[in-house]
């Protein structure tokens, strides 16, 4: 199979997923422009797409030539109540940035929110709809494809969120930042996902908290709830790069090691290669991650996932499958690694002998 990443007709994203077509997400912008020294860890929020646009439209590039179909926007916190007056100039670069390099590709343009600090304090939800519904007005007049709502921990906000982006009339994707647990409030996933789609989400899902099986299976929990309430609704997971199985249910926050230590949690992108598997056979076709999903990991799942969409991405160039360019290497035992049946198997050392597989949580 060989590479290509030349533009295509756009199709929309309910016509790529109602086709039964493979959408391959983003992954991360925060964690990563943190690490590239962009981002200030804290508030988490998207000043670089003014201060520093080039590393922006960088990292949009990066996920692009790794086989993404959706340039979603830095917009996360971008909202009145976190950014104050900078909020508006901060959605209009972050979708122009996105549209951009979106061009360059078979990409859409999603605009995103994300869950407001106002909520945990007033549950004010004529409030939290309006500041939803700033962020709504500029993804509107910068025409962004679609609609996506992340990364809540309380379904009631969740569904504030949808019932603003419907106003739109463009389609919503929603994703919760919850485990199998379910929300903060003990509403458990299916739950969640039903509240949803009656709201009228497009796409559901979960993103960020938590590792790539963890979020499975919670999207695996949603799932059989809309069947069991007989809705219907695409699937959708955006997970972390890293491995939490060790997490309680507020995700990867209340592990010791966010967010400066993380690196020894780093999912191999031969893991990524099995979730990516695990998500389309669970019958999720909007394929992504978050926090920690680096392009070589969005590379895995495009990779995993060719036979299934009919090409490589461009960055498949330079990556043999399953490792198969190291027989050409001159150390005898290095071209035996050449083999898928190496790297499936393989449990990798953390190469530090002192240190704890898992963590305790701090709540």
């Amino acid at each position: 199979m060989t590479a290509t990443g030349g533009p295509r007709p756009k199709k929309g994203i309910l016509e790529r997923l109602d086709s039964g077509e493979v959408v391959v997400g983003d992954g991360s912008f925060l964690f990563t422009l943190e690490k590239r020294g962009y981002v200030k860890a804290g508030l988490w929020t998207p000043e670089a797409v003014e201060e520093h646009p080039d590393a922006v439209r960088q990292l949009h590039m990066e996920f692009l030539r790794a086989g993404s179909n959706v340039m979603q926007t830095f917009t996360f916190s971008a909202s009145e109540d976190t950014m104050e007056s900078k909020w508006e100039d901060i959605n209009a670069i972050a979708c122009n940035l996105a549209k951009e390099v979106a061009g360059k590709g078979d990409a859409l343009v999603a605009g995103g929110i994300c869950q407001t600090s106002m909520y945990k304090y007033h549950k004010d939800e004529a409030r939290i709809k309006k500041n939803f519904r700033l962020q709504l007005e500029v993804f509107a007049r910068e025409n962004v494809d679609f609609l996506i709502a992340e990364y809540f921990e309380h379904v009631e906000e969740a569904v504030w969120a949808v019932e603003v982006l419907k106003e739109a009339g463009k389609p919503v994707a929603v994703t919760m930042c919850i485990g199998p647990e379910g929300d903060m409030h003990d509403v458990t996933p299916g739950e969640c996902a039903v509240k949803l789609v009656e709201a009228g989400a497009n796409i559901v899902g979960v993103n960020c908290r938590f590792g790539p099986m963890e979020s499975l299976q919670t999207v695996k929990l949603m799932k059989q709830g809309l069947e069991a309430a007989r809705l219907r609704a695409h699937l959708m997971v955006q997970a972390l790069g890293f491995h939490t199985p060790d997490c309680g249910k507020e995700g990867f926050v209340d592990l010791p090691e966010y967010p400066f230590a993380m690196e020894p949690r780093v999912a191999t992108r031969w893991d990524i290669q099995k979730y990516a598997r695990e998500a389309y056979n669970l019958g999720v076709r909007y394929i992504g991650g978050c926090c920690g999903f680096e392009p070589y990991h969005i590379r895995a799942i495009a990779e995993e996932l060719a036979p299934e969409r009919g090409f490589l991405p461009p960055a498949s160039e330079k990556h043999s499958s399953w490792g198969s360019s190291l027989d050409m290497h001159t150390k005898p035992w290095i071209r035996a690694r050449a083999r898928r049946e190496y790297w499936e198997t393989l449990l990798p050392a953390s190469g530090r002998p002192f240190c704890p597989s898992l963590s305790k949580p701090d709540s």
